[in-house]
């Protein structure tokens, strides 16, 4: 979705030559209704559409939609980014920017894994100490099909979230970030080490999208920072798993 037509052609034309169906929208309204009917694997998304904004539109999409999504913007302030990552974006790009780029972004974000122990699919639309290198996960180290951590419930071969048997609806990014640090309860995961499991070793976008996804996931399970029920910051170093009690 981009209000600039030549713009939005340009990345569309690289988009098909990767393989994949591509539906245009100029507004916020537009691009909503063209997700809603298609169902996309992956959003590109500006900040400056007329009618409903880039920021409003991905709250809208967050609600019935969690496919990849990658927000565009003329504005670099950190605040801006912060925002864009905050209603749900996995990635963020500033422009100018080189198309090339935005395709090697978006290969990275196709390539995570769907499922434990499972290669994401092509585009078609133990310890206690802190670890920085994950080398299996995705591989070896996910094969677990379901883990409890207190009341909560995840299926990572259905990527499905239940908390006292309600299901927790998360994005993507969130059941990823949950689903890693739940399968070695007792490793605290340094940013780094979360970022490269989740957005891919040749990622170099904001490194705060940990912190915000992980506190989107603190907020539907309904704990936080205080509390560390699910999610335990670990001061200095990283994340770990909570034991889901007080």
């Amino acid at each position: 979705m981009d209000d600039e037509p030549a713009l939005a052609t340009l990345v569309a034309s690289y988009l098909e030559r990767e393989g994949f169906q591509v539906w245009q929208a100029a507004t916020g309204i537009e691009g909503l209704e063209t997700v809603r009917a298609h169902d996309p694997s992956l959003v590109v998304l500006d900040l400056s559409l007329p009618g409903l904004d880039g920021i409003e539109v991905a709250r809208q999409l967050r609600l019935f939609c969690d496919a990849y999504l990658i927000m565009l913007t003329a504005r670099a302030e950190e605040v801006d980014k912060l925002i864009g990552l905050a209603v749900g974006a996995d990635d963020y790009m500033t422009k100018p920017f080189s198309p090339r780029e935005l395709m090697a972004r978006v290969r990275a974000l196709m390539r995570r894994p769907r499922s434990a122990g499972t290669a994401a699919p092509g585009q078609g639309a133990s310890g206690s100490g802190s670890r920085d290198d994950l080398g299996g996960i995705g591989g070896s180290s996910t094969q677990v099909q379901a883990t409890t951590v207190g009341d909560l419930a995840i299926d990572t071969a259905g990527r499905e979230v239940k908390q006292a048997g309600r299901p927790v609806e998360l994005t993507r990014t969130e059941f990823d970030l949950l689903a890693i640090l739940a399968a070695t309860p007792r490793q605290v995961f340094t940013r780094q080490a979360l970022l490269r499991a989740v957005w891919g070793p040749n990622w170099t976008g904001d490194p705060h999208a940990v912190d915000v996804h992980l506190a989107h996931v603190r907020r539907k399970l309904g704990d936080t920072a205080r509390s560390q029920r699910y999610i335990r910051t670990v001061r200095g170093v990283g994340y770990r798993i909570g034991s889901g009690h007080d």
